[in-house]
């Protein structure tokens, strides 16, 4: 067993550049090896890192790791060749993330009954199977951006269906963060009546989202500042790492969004920096590792002790935001009347789900009494797990399908090589 963090970073990096290489060879995403890599050093399969490792000591790596993935997220957000997108990107999102909150509440209000160990004592479906389905359904709207990122990235894709799903995700997380506020401060009031006001529901997330948009922007400005009296790529690598830290660093001590935060420094640079790829080129030459790193630590948080605690009921919350995100997708795409392979492809595309969803899950564990608390977690990260597995080749079969993936496929698939 590993206890060095050093030591552990090294070999997961190491094991996930052979596994991304495996991966390639049947014809999978690299990141499909990453998550392979952590799941074989995982404590809940060879042990090899232990579990405080992992949870704790490695936690820094995958801050630092969302903090970039989240500010090159918002640097592919470049209004010039976004706007004619723009209302499709709108609806999309609004009706995506609404079809995962719909179907997921509906579909857990109802099966909910049918499993006694979510009782809570008295009045279950106001103080039990209420609140949970709210919670879990706001959680199902969140998609994971690393991934995606990750295999267009990979695949080197480019166009409208790309550039469709890109913004979609950037916005997602901020309609994922209103809709889990709300639902928790639902649940709180449903779980302890009378101790919450209905102003909170609204006061909660546009503070969160408004904070962390200001924080962006200010630091997308001082980065702004500083790259006039640079040229060189490597200082500039420089100051953008720093920067992108320390906004990291400052929204986990006010408990802000780091996804949003940085996503909206990467946008701010983009839209008004000339030269502005310089400031994300350097970024490039590193990510293939922070992808190796971040994919490699959320292989190494699965458990798959958990799947026997909650394993029908993960299966259910995960086709459940399946079948929400497609057909919220779906109505969008139509509604904005975008191009047919956005309609058919682009709500499985954002099927991927990680970081964000167990970070909104582990805020809302204290809203519910312990036991009721264990099994909304086990559920959530068992409906995780299978989407790890499933979400990468799912996300490169739709770039295929859209025709976005560049005559370099066979090139990339040889990259690692």
């Amino acid at each position: 067993m590993i206890q060095n963090p050093l030591l552990a970073v090294g070999i997961m990096m190491l094991l996930a550049f052979w596994m991304g290489r495996a991966a390639n060879m049947v014809n999978l995403p690299r990141v499909s090896g990453y998550l392979a890599a952590g799941i074989l050093l995982s404590p809940s399969l060879f042990g090899i890192l232990p579990k405080e490792l992992v949870n704790y000591k490695l936690q820094v790596m995958t801050d630092i790791s969302l903090g970039i993935i989240a500010y090159s997220i918002g640097g592919s957000l470049d209004y010039r060749r976004l706007k004619h997108l723009g209302k499709t990107i709108l609806w999309i999102t609004s009706t995506q993330a609404s079809g995962a909150f719909i179907a997921t509440f509906v579909i857990l209000l109802l099966v909910l009954p049918f499993f006694p160990g979510l009782s809570n004592g008295t009045d279950d479906f106001l103080r039990s199977y209420l609140p949970i389905s709210l919670v879990i359904g706001a959680i199902s709207a969140a998609t994971a951006p690393g991934a995606v990122l990750a295999i267009i990235s990979e695949l080197k894709a480019r166009g409208p269906f790309t550039s469709t799903l890109l913004g979609v995700i950037a916005l997602d997380d901020a309609v994922t963060i209103i809709f889990f506020a709300v639902a928790a401060t639902m649940a709180h009031s449903l779980i302890n009546p009378g101790t919450v006001r209905l102003i909170k529901m609204v006061e909660i997330p546009a503070t969160e989202i408004g904070l962390s948009s200001v924080l962006g922007a200010a630091c997308g400005f001082a980065l702004k500042l500083m790259g006039k009296f640079i040229h060189r790529k490597e200082a500039i690598l420089m100051i953008t790492l720093g920067v992108l830290f320390s906004a990291t660093g400052l929204v986990i001590i006010f408990d802000l969004s780091p996804i949003l935060t940085n996503m909206v420094t990467g946008c701010f640079v983009i839209n008004t920096q000339r030269g502005h790829h310089n400031f994300f080129t350097g970024l490039e030459q590193i990510e293939e590792p922070i992808f190796g790193i971040f994919f490699g630590l959320a292989g190494a948080h699965l458990d798959f002790m958990v799947m026997k605690v909650a394993g029908i009921l993960s299966i259910i919350i995960l086709v459940s935001r399946l079948v929400g995100k497609q057909l919220g997708a779906l109505i969008g795409a139509k509604i904005s009347r975008a191009p047919e392979m956005v309609t058919r492809y682009l709500g499985l595309a954002l099927f991927p789900q990680a970081g964000v969803t167990i970070g909104l899950i582990l805020a809302a564990q204290d809203i519910f009494p312990e036991r009721l608390s264990e099994m909304l977690l086990n559920m959530v990260v068992g409906s995780v797990i299978l989407n790890e597995m499933i979400s990468p080749p799912l996300v490169k079969f739709c770039l295929r399908k859209a025709g976005e993936i560049a005559v370099i496929e066979g090139h990339t698939s040889q990259g690692t090589k």
